[in-house]
């Protein structure tokens, strides 16, 4: 039985696609992969038990047998860092961590350990994932994006600080780079970081469909009244807008693939939008009209007849923009067609037997 520890530079690096597509290409090899979250920050429930939305995910897409409390075995809602430093946690994390841990790995070729964010997140509860990766015994694999520079110094840091912590940093992987741009970029990343001790263990490019979220998946995450679905909800955004400006000048600056988020109010911008939209086509993906100012009945007829997506949301336009900025970034077992995506991606463009050779026997 071997494991590795999957981390990452900060959030949003692409840590949980990486996992999908090295889970995968395990199994592709005809290994018995399981997966854990052993610190969860984003926690949900299912059928009653929390457990964190990427432990969630892979238990979806690779249909793995092991429970959820197993799988996520710790979570830090709101207000459990203050009940900690005030004493009021008084069970033993790191054992409950342990012993998950050892569950999942029985009969078990390979465990992937996910972190979550950088090497310092959770030390204000005593779990951060230098100190996690060590309680287990097993070497990080480090996830950045983008660049030269901010990588290779993200990487640094962080692995000093798993070093730290006796973890073994058996390489890195830089994800979201333009190789058609820059072809030479992944030599070049491979030679910063050789500077330091780190084996650059693959780069992947950039893909904005993999990025972005779908119509779908925007509704379910800001919720609302469905004013109308559009042609599909699976279509894939391209791009996000605030409906802020002039209709003329707001025209001028959105694609065919553009979420536009604007105030339920303003009504000459959505009708601006419905009416070019349904006399050209491709003005814009969708709307999401916030505030929970519901426009005009023969605005919402305009809507409909040009087809376009729009859902009617009560909060206001910042938090409302917040909200899917974070839905950018994240996965959804529902996202099927996305999913796919990945595995091919990593599997094609990043090569599995690396990573295999970074992981180690479980117990050493």
């Amino acid at each position: 039985m071997r494991h590795l520890y999957l981390a990452a530079t900060g959030q949003n690096r692409g840590k949980t696609t990486v996992s999908l597509g090295v889970l995968d290409g395990f199994r592709r090899r005809g290994l018995s992969a399981a997966f854990i979250k052993p610190v969860g920050q984003r926690t949900v429930e299912v059928e009653g038990i929390p457990a964190d939305e990427d432990a969630i995910l892979m238990k979806a897409v690779f249909e793995l047998p092991e429970p959820l409390a197993l799988m996520s075995p710790v979570h830090i809602p709101r207000g459990f860092t203050r009940a900690y430093i005030e004493g009021a946690v008084v069970e033993d994390l790191p054992a409950r961590i342990r012993a998950a841990h050892a569950a999942i790995a029985t009969d078990r070729d390979i465990v992937l350990i996910e972190g979550t964010g950088h090497a310092g997140v959770g030390a204000v509860v005593g779990l951060s994932n230098a100190v996690v990766a060590g309680l287990l015994g097993a070497p990080a694999i480090i996830v950045s994006e983008g660049g030269v520079g901010r990588p290779i110094d993200e990487i640094v840091l962080n692995a000093a600080l798993f070093e730290r912590h006796g973890v073994r940093v058996a390489g890195a992987i830089v994800n979201k780079l333009d190789l058609d741009a820059r072809p030479g970029l992944a030599r070049t990343l491979e030679k910063g970081l050789a500077q330091h001790g780190i084996r650059l263990l693959g780069v992947l490019p950039y893909r904005p469909t993999l990025s972005n979220p779908s119509l779908a998946m925007v509704f379910e995450g800001v919720g609302g009244e469905l004013v109308h679905a559009g042609p599909s909800l699976d279509l894939v955004i391209g791009d996000i807008a605030v409906g802020a400006m002039k209709p003329e000048h707001m025209l001028q600056r959105i694609g065919p693939r553009t979420l536009v988020i604007v105030p339920g109010d303003r009504e000459d911008v959505i009708l601006a939008l419905a009416t070019a939209h349904g006399v050209s086509g491709g003005v814009a993906l969708g709307l999401v009209l916030t505030g929970g100012y519901r426009p005009r009945r023969a605005i919402l007829d305009a809507i409909r007849e040009a087809d376009l997506f729009a859902t009617l949301v009560p909060e206001d336009t910042y938090v409302v923009a917040s909200e899917v900025h974070d839905l950018l970034v994240k996965t959804h077992p529902s996202d099927t067609e996305k999913i796919e995506a990945i595995k091919e991606l990593v599997w094609e463009r990043l090569e599995i037997d690396p990573v295999l050779e970074a992981a180690t026997p479980i117990g050493r």
